[in-house]
């Protein structure tokens, strides 16, 4: 799922160039001819197979950026925002906000676009009027009709993915990526893989650390997936995940005295929310002057999304209760806007995260093929987590008509033989719950688990020093906190 690093990659998007300011090449070992990209940054393209198993075959190029380290230098720190789908690039461009100035002094900052993701041989599947109408769809199929246009506009999906991306889509899957990571460590002149990854980056992390255990020099695994469940369990889990957050946004609200709803109590205001959503599901909402919504509407999936984007940080709390202010009056603008910043929409279209997305989830384990089982799904998760439930359930469709085979089947990754790996769990976690934090730490031989007692999607530096401070020590030292700490 996508991680608070969303909001960072928005925040710079206008500034970030990718690699395209190409001036004269400055040679390095390896295999990386770097160019100055602006803003201190430099950029390069790294050249992997295609397919890791035909090693002089087909060849893709991987987009990389890097920001030089400020001080006494140990090494690279690669880093990944999540999603999957999130660009690396983009990430690495918010670096002060992403990493501490201890650790910018003591490494090279490097992001990369993983395969099939931004500058890195980018799947695309739909236009963006496309994209917009199956964004819109109704995830929630109350009848025969509803439930044949959401499976129409899933099949379209995946045959658009099938049509534009051909036989890249069955190498964008994390082990392919993992097998890119080590060969651009390697050109980086890395002995060891020093690494934070974000929400997916753990599940990345976590197999580059299975696959190459020896190869591990220190791994921060924030908001940790589980590589462990199956398909519809991690979906059952992350709905679960964030009836949670939204319930504790609610309980904050009303004690503040600023909550948008009517009622007083819990209960009574989460059914608001239901109601505000069945509202959009019968008449969408009209999206204002103002927003990016031209003449489109705010239908019940783009209501939901819009409404759990800003659980991803409890700093966006007051932004949720804007929204839903604004939303309760009839007005879906925020709704729309806060929808399109987690699809990756802004004023000039979509970028591909969320085809990305979608290709390399799909990839990721192996979905039902039959659409009953998502009906039954979704029917299970509607009384578990009401809000969210049927949507996420639902919301993996597309990956029922995928044209290619599974190139991972979930299990628990061990990475047996490497040394201490931070895996960095958030107690209410909306996207990745707290237990899958405590289920990778226990899965890994050498997994150390950090609990930061608060909301939000991941932790490390977002404003806990408890957190900061172990997780610098770790990546700077390669000195773990003691495996149970709890921040604060």
């Amino acid at each position: 799922m996508w991680s608070r690093a969303l909001a960072v990659l928005v925040a710079v998007a206008l500034l970030a160039t990718g690699c395209a300011r190409d001036q004269r090449p400055l040679p390095e070992p390896g295999g990386l001819a770097w160019s100055d990209c602006g803003d201190g940054f430099q950029c390069a393209k790294l050249a992997v197979p295609l397919d890791h198993d035909v090693p002089d075959g087909e060849r893709i190029r991987i987009s990389v950026i890097r920001l030089p380290a400020t001080g006494d230098r140990i090494g690279s720190l690669l880093l990944n925002p999540g999603g999957p789908g999130g660009s690396g690039v983009e990430y690495a461009r918010a670096a002060q906000s992403v990493v501490s100035p201890g650790v910018r002094a003591r490494f090279d900052i490097v992001g990369f676009d993983p395969r099939g993701v931004g500058a890195s041989a980018p799947v695309e599947c739909l236009d963006d009027h496309r994209l917009d109408a199956f964004l819109a769809l109704d995830a929630t199929p109350d009848d025969a009709t509803e439930r044949a246009a959401l499976e129409r506009g899933s099949r379209e999906f995946a045959q658009g993915c099938a049509a534009h991306a051909g036989k890249l889509l069955q190498h964008v899957g994390t082990v392919d990526a993992a097998r890119d990571m080590d060969a651009l460590r390697e050109a980086l002149g890395d002995r060891k893989l020093t690494y934070l990854g974000k929400s997916y980056g753990t599940f990345l992390g976590a197999m580059y650390a299975d696959l190459f255990p020896g190869r591990v020099r220190a791994l921060v695994l924030d908001g940790a997936v589980d590589p462990a469940l199956s398909r519809f369990r991690f979906n059952t889990e992350q709905a679960d995940g964030f009836e949670v957050a939204f319930r504790a946004y609610v309980d904050d609200c009303l004690a503040r005295g600023d909550c948008p709803f009517r009622s007083r109590d819990a209960g009574g205001a989460m059914d608001e929310l239901t109601a505000l959503l069945r509202r959009a599901d019968r008449h969408p909402l009209p999206a204002g002057a103002g927003g990016d919504g031209g003449d489109r509407e705010v239908t019940e999936a783009l209501a939901l999304l819009g409404a759990l984007t800003p659980l991803y940080d409890r700093g966006s709390w007051p932004m949720l209760t804007e929204t839903l202010t604004e939303a309760l009056r009839g007005d879906g603008t925020m709704l729309l806007q806060n929808a399109d910043l987690l699809m990756g929409r802004g004023a000039d279209g979509y970028s591909n995260q969320t085809e990305a997305n979608m290709a390399i989830n799909c990839v990721d384990g192996a979905y039902p093929k039959d659409v009953r089982s998502y009906e039954r799904a979704a029917a299970d998760l509607s009384r578990t987590a009401p809000r969210f439930g049927p949507y996420i359930a639902w919301s993996s469709l597309p990956c029922a008509y995928w044209p290619t085979r599974p190139t991972f089947q979930n299990h628990p990754l061990t990475a047996k033989g490497a040394p201490p790996i931070l895996v960095v769990g958030t107690r209410r976690d909306p996207a990745t719950p707290y237990a899958w934090a405590r289920s990778l730490a226990g899965e890994l031989e050498s997994g150390v688990l950090l609990t930061y007692e608060g909301d939000g999607h991941t932790a490390y530096n977002s404003g806990d020093t408890c957190v900061d401070t172990a997780v610098d020590r770790y990546l700077i030292t390669g000195e773990p906190p003691e495996d149970g700490t709890t921040c604060p």
